[in-house]
């Protein structure tokens, strides 16, 4: 059995340490680089790049609306148009800055408010998606597992990779629970160990109700901000290797070539 473990990655901003960063590329095996439209900037995605590469950590954009004041956790609406400008433009930012390092980027995953909306909208997801294939329909498109992201991913014939989230909590719908919730997060590493390997052996969400919900699981994400961070991390990679699960590249994942 195969998976992956993806985080999001160069976020310095006033929201967010990337202190955790350079330890985090030595241990999972793909980063979702901010662009600098909710966290992050040109040094900062330059040094993330070089780093992952070092490590043979694949990379990825992860665009958000242009909104550094809320850490992109604001809903923002857009039309799909604009949405599909604003996603283009992230992937010509980060799309320059790793052909000059010459290390291809593997994929996109939307951040935040954005990510949380596609979920829920099919027209999203399907804009998000648009602006992907007429870039580089190469690019791996990341989307929630059992949301709308997958149903348009399919729908628009791109590559998508399935995600569940290794510390987070979810719905009895299949969606995370809202960050406002005290319980939203699952901050003890040994619990979120548990809660993934749940998810990837019996491939469904494992819903906080004790509800199952069957669907594909390719990549875990997990937080990287926080003083848990590292410790969850290394506790994820070794326990899901002692269960004899494959960790790969996301671009590595058979299932994706």
């Amino acid at each position: 059995m195969e998976a992956n473990i993806n985080c999001d990655l160069g976020e310095t901003s006033p929201h967010c340490s990337s202190e955790n960063d350079p330890t985090l590329l030595t241990i999972i095996n793909t980063a979702n680089v901010a662009c600098g439209y909710h966290a992050g900037d040109e040094p900062t995605m330059r040094r993330t790049i070089k780093i992952a590469k070092d490590n043979n950590v694949s990379i990825g954009v992860h665009p958000s609306f242009k909104d550094p004041e809320n850490f992109g956790r604001k809903r923002i609406q857009l039309t799909s148009q604009e949405l599909k400008q604003l996603i283009t433009e992230q992937l010509e930012l980060f799309d320059k800055i790793c052909f000059e390092e010459k290390y291809p980027m593997t994929h996109v995953k939307p951040h935040g408010a954005m990510n949380n909306m596609a979920c829920e909208s099919y027209e999203m997801s399907k804009a998000i998606g648009e602006a992907i294939k007429e870039y580089n329909p190469e690019l791996i498109y990341m989307v929630g597992a059992k949301t709308e992201m997958e149903n348009a991913g399919k729908d628009l014939g791109l590559k998508i990779a399935c995600e569940v989230f290794a510390d987070r909590n979810y719905e009895d719908n299949g969606l995370l629970y809202s960050r406002s919730k005290s319980d939203a997060l699952i901050t003890d590493p040994e619990e979120a160990l548990i809660h993934t390997i749940k998810m990837i052996e019996e491939q469904a969400i494992d819903c906080k109700s004790g509800k199952k919900i069957p669907c594909k699981v390719d990549t875990i994400c997990l937080h990287g901000d926080g003083k848990t961070a590292v410790n969850l991390a290394k506790t994820l990679r070794e326990g899901l290797t002692q269960k004899g699960i494959h960790l790969k590249k996301l671009n590595d994942l058979s299932n994706l070539k």
